[in-house]
């Protein structure tokens, strides 16, 4: 593993997993911030979503001084994610039956995933704040498809109850209109220039 600059303030497996393969080294510290209790604002997901990525930035950065003191990791990368269908948010199903709903009120059709990205230079105390989006697309689903989803329990901590990848690996008749790292809930193009051109801000 390279050698950690960055703090992800995030548990997503997926950002975690974008970033391990983009060969960037980090730590991972988890804000306590529960996104579900949050208002959803359909009017404006972008704000919406950069809004809570601050928000968890913001609370890991108070736990670093804890931890690491001056000292420990230049950068605090955070981020939200949630999907659109027709001006209604779409957050994390809470069960397995509102996971059911929300895929199969995708279905022939399409939805917007925006995702919010919050990065903080601790050194200088700089934030860069951006949203992205894509829409994605998704055919008629296999009963039996969507099914094996839910009893793995796939569907858990995910917007919109699905990750993209895994399910176009499963043969789901899914389409991106854009990155498929946003609908992922990292889009690193966006992200990894800043952090390879060391700036925050």
């Amino acid at each position: 593993m390279p050698e950690s600059h960055l703090i992800l303030a995030s548990g997503s497996p997926r950002r975690a997993q974008i970033l391990a393969a983009a060969g960037i080294g980090f730590t991972v510290l988890v804000p306590s911030i529960d996104d579900a209790d949050a208002p959803a604002d359909g009017s404006d997901p972008g704000r919406y979503v950069m809004s809570l990525a601050w928000f968890k930035a913001r609370q890991v950065l108070a736990e670093t001084i804890a931890r690491f003191g001056s000292g420990g990791p230049r950068w605090v990368l955070a981020a939200d994610t949630m999907c659109v269908r027709e001006g209604e948010v779409i957050g994390k199903p809470a069960d397995c039956e509102s996971a059911d709903r929300m895929i199969r009120s995708f279905e022939s059709r399409s939805h917007d995933v925006v995702t919010g990205v919050c990065l903080v230079d601790r050194a200088s105390g700089a934030r860069r704040i951006f949203a992205d989006s894509a829409t994605v697309s998704l055919g008629a689903l296999d009963s039996e498809a969507l099914a094996r989803h839910l009893d793995t329990d796939a569907w858990r901590g995910k917007a919109g109850g699905y990750n993209y990848s895994d399910c176009v690996a499963a043969g789901w008749p899914l389409r991106c209109d854009g990155d498929p790292e946003t609908v992922m809930g990292l889009p690193s193009r966006l992200v990894l220039p800043l952090l390879s051109k060391g700036r925050g801000a």
